[in-house]
């Protein structure tokens, strides 16, 4: 089941309702504030009240839902058997892939949130309340790595956007305990940036070490072919709210996120030929495409007078994965 990228009604709803009463200029000035601590290498102790955790909710969780959604979509295209029962959903804030993954799989009756920040955890418990879905999930206060380790396995487990805010050996350690508490699969998201990229290349180096399987978006468990300054990323487009825009200080109704992940499987699957590693170019003569494959980087040249094999390359987007050598 492909979800789309824009938040659920009933989380939509949820929001709006936390929302009333409450200044858009001052939501915008505190979510400038956090916004310029994550940028400068900070962690989420700046949101440090109610009303911090809220403007965060409205400015970041509309483009982190798109991302995990993307993600999730990614993945269960590859894995369109994976029906997991339980989620572990780590570094979980106000429980944005939470509600993205329910979304993904009608098979989830155990949702485990985890996250240091009180106020992110008290929100997304608000949020849940009145959900059929995730009204009775269990939301675990602390510190990452320690609490994974305490916390059951979940047949899925999912870290978005959280990689950033720990250390190099954190990283590590964190790494090393989601694996080990992912009974069949394991998403990691982060930003698409370089440094984001770097966090999500060294997590697939461990765990393909440590027998794990990449499901998306590499068609390979080989070295990542991509030499910097380049760097392995993917956008989504979402729909900007109302809210969402005055916040922003923004008149385009939509954004793109940018954004950089890995899926590793337990068991081996079927990946595909290649990765749409960025936007095809759609030329009079022929499509030109950038893709990563089993044998390294290749530069698809598909003409126009090939015109099967043009039709499908015409249908190709950023982030795709190609399913034959067309």
């Amino acid at each position: 089941m492909v979800i789309p990228p824009t938040l659920p009604a009933e989380l939509k709803a949820a929001l709006e309702a936390k929302l009333e009463g409450f200044s858009r200029s001052e939501a915008a000035e505190r979510a400038g504030r956090i916004s310029e601590t994550y940028r400068a290498g900070g962690t989420s102790a700046t949101i440090r009240s109610e009303r911090d955790a809220l403007a965060y909710a409205l400015a970041r969780m509309p483009a982190t839902y798109a991302a995990v959604a993307a993600s999730l979509n990614a993945l269960t295209e590859i894995v369109p058997d994976l029906a997991p029962a339980s989620l572990l959903d780590v570094g979980a804030g106000p429980g944005t892939a939470s509600w993205a993954a329910a979304q993904a799989f009608s098979s989830l009756t155990s949702f485990t949130l985890i996250d240091a920040n009180d106020n992110l955890r008290r929100l997304g418990l608000a949020l849940a309340r009145d959900s059929a879905r995730l009204e009775d999930y269990r939301y675990l206060p602390g510190e990452a790595c320690t609490n994974v380790a305490a916390a059951d396995a979940g047949d899925l487990v999912i870290a978005s956007y959280l990689m950033g805010e720990l250390g190099e050996d954190d990283q590590r350690r964190l790494a090393e305990a989601m694996w080990a508490k992912a009974r069949h699969a394991l998403l990691v998201i982060e930003p698409g940036t370089p440094a984001g990229y770097a966090r999500i290349l060294a997590l697939r180096e461990q765990l393909i070490a440590a027998g794990g399987h990449v499901a998306v978006p590499c068609p390979h468990d080989g070295p990542c072919p991509l030499v910097s300054p380049d760097w392995c990323h993917f956008s989504q487009r979402l729909p900007r709210l109302q809210a969402h825009k005055q916040i922003k200080g923004a008149d385009v109704p939509f954004e793109d996120e940018r954004f950089a992940y890995v899926a590793l499987t337990r068991a081996q699957v079927t990946r595909p030929h290649a990765r749409v590693l960025a936007p095809p170019v759609v030329g009079k003569a022929e499509i030109v495409a950038k893709l990563c494959t089993a044998d390294g980087l290749a530069k698809a040249k598909i003409p126009r007078r090939d015109k099967a094999a043009y039709a499908q390359a015409r249908r190709w987007r950023w982030g795709d994965g190609v399913m034959d050598e067309s």
